[in-house]
């Protein structure tokens, strides 16, 4: 028989955040049926705490007696089709690894029962020791019970492993912030329960009181939303849903939604497949080295569903933090990430080849030399043409080595930084004006018997006027007004 104080110490070491931690006390909430779920946190004196209460069906005295018990449940048994867990461990070990004393209380049809771990206790006792708590000692809970009719309440107290002890107001804003990842990583994780869907009725889920709100990855209402057709793979008679997403290009949606969309670790890093057990994501952002992350398929999502009877098949782990893919599935992936990938880079490729099959005179020019590319300014731009014939040779070849110095100085790698993570700050939604017509009056002066028309056909075929066909129009009208 293992020591008690030394194995629940192990225990605590199993790896969960504490935001995965309180992600698997809603699981339960939700196999319970709940409908409504707040997570509370506050402070008692200088030391934090969270509950979870729910709506859900409760449990008797003996259910919640099973359920504080560690291992609880045969991984190897059939569950219900609906049940978000499966080793019977997520309740303590998700509470054990944050904090030292997990109190629950529950009603049911038959009354209030409630049971506590405190670790401290088993430490000192060195025994697999539940303590029950009564009615009348539920005074020193942190707020009002809620639990009027079913449901159930999950306290974590003695929250140790974020060490705030003691940091007074660092510590409450610390504790904060924590809650803030804690909110951002429940709207992506239950984002399916919290929308509601065909077959999933919807769960209200809030953090004191305010609603989280869902975040779907896939953009699936958004019109510049590329939707992949859905495959089904049978796989030990069950079935494993595959459907493929291309984000819009930050072109086709605002500044906002496009940030949004990226998410905390940004498009790069969150592409790729997203696993769905029983709709609870479990895993995203990674290609099963079927793939490489790659700045051209950061807008790729694929959503995958699989059913909770092939846990062991795709190796699901305590934390519902990791999972693979078995070879039947991984094989059938291989033959459709091509299509993927080939429709996650086509909002780029099909925008740069546009570009380059007008007639427009481009300002730079990109060189292929062998295995080397390179982007240089086009030294045969009109504009710049017309400059160089004005100047006298000397001055000419002064000119031309400035030109090619900015070329090969352009801050390539933090361009590509600065375009890959933030496009919006750094694109220019509308033409400096004052600019434009300066350039537009040199063509005049250069060419004097151009008309209104005439020079709007030469603007149409020069950059940066071609990017601009709305206005080129009244800046040829301005520039031949004189």
């Amino acid at each position: 028989m293992p020591r008690a104080s030394v194995m629940i110490e192990a225990m605590r070491d199993i790896g969960y955040s504490f935001e995965s931690a309180v992600a698997d006390i809603i699981d339960n909430s939700i196999a319970a049926g709940a409908r409504s779920i707040d997570l509370r946190f506050g402070w008692v004196a200088d030391l934090p705490w969270i509950a979870v209460v729910d709506d859900g069906c409760g449990m008797s005295r003996e259910e919640l007696l099973e359920a504080m018990r560690p291992g609880s449940k045969d991984p190897r048994h059939e569950r219900a089709a609906h049940d978000l867990g499966r080793f019977g461990l997520g309740l303590k070990t998700a509470s054990f690894s944050q904090c030292r004393e997990l109190t629950v209380l529950t009603r049911a049809s038959e009354g209030l029962n409630g049971m506590r771990w405190d670790l401290d206790r088993v430490s000192v006792t060195n025994r697999w020791e539940i303590t029950e708590v009564h009615p009348n000692e539920m005074s020193d809970i942190p707020f009002a019970l809620p639990l009027e009719e079913s449901g159930t309440l999950v306290l974590w107290r003695k929250i140790d492993r974020l060490e705030l002890a003691g940091m007074g107001e660092v510590g409450h804003e610390t504790f904060n912030e924590t809650m803030s990842a804690v909110r951002q990583h429940l709207s992506r994780i239950f984002h399916r329960f919290l929308a509601g869907e065909p077959g999933l009725k919807k769960v209200r889920v809030s953090i004191n009181g305010t609603d989280i709100e869902p975040y779907d990855p896939f953009a699936e209402l958004t019109i510049a939303t590329q939707k992949f057709p859905l495959e089904v793979v049978r796989f030990r008679d069950s079935e494993v849903r595959i459907q493929a997403f291309v984000l819009p290009h930050h072109s086709k949606v605002s500044a906002k939604e496009y940030e949004r969309l990226a998410g905390r670790e940004g498009y790069l890093r969150n592409q790729g497949f997203y696993i769905y057990r029983n709709r609870r994501l479990i895993i995203w952002g990674s290609w099963f080295r079927l793939a490489r992350q790659e700045e051209l398929t950061k807008l790729a999502r694929v959503r995958i569903d699989i059913p909770n009877n092939t846990d062991h098949h795709w190796g699901i782990d305590v934390r519902k933090a990791r999972a693979h893919p078995p070879l039947i599935v991984k094989n059938r992936l291989r033959q459709v990430i091509e299509q993927i990938r080939s429709g996650a880079k086509r909002p780029y490729t099909q925008r740069g080849r546009a570009v380059i099959e007008t007639d427009a005179s481009p300002v730079w020019v990109r060189k292929i030399h062998n295995d080397r590319i390179e982007y240089v300014i086009n030294n045969e731009h009109p504009l710049l043409t017309e400059l160089l014939n004005d100047l006298q040779i000397r001055d000419r070849l002064r000119l031309r080595q400035m030109i090619k110095m900015f070329g090969q100085t352009f801050p390539a790698a933090a361009f590509f930084s600065d375009y890959s993570n933030t496009p919006k700050q750094i694109e220019t939604e509308q033409p400096d004006m004052d600019v434009m017509l300066a350039l537009a009056k040199m063509l005049v002066q250069a060419n004097p018997d151009l008309d209104p028309a005439g020079l709007t056909t030469v603007l149409a075929s020069m950059e940066p006027f071609s990017r601009h066909p709305d206005q080129i129009g009244v800046i040829a009208r301005l520039a031949t007004a004189d």
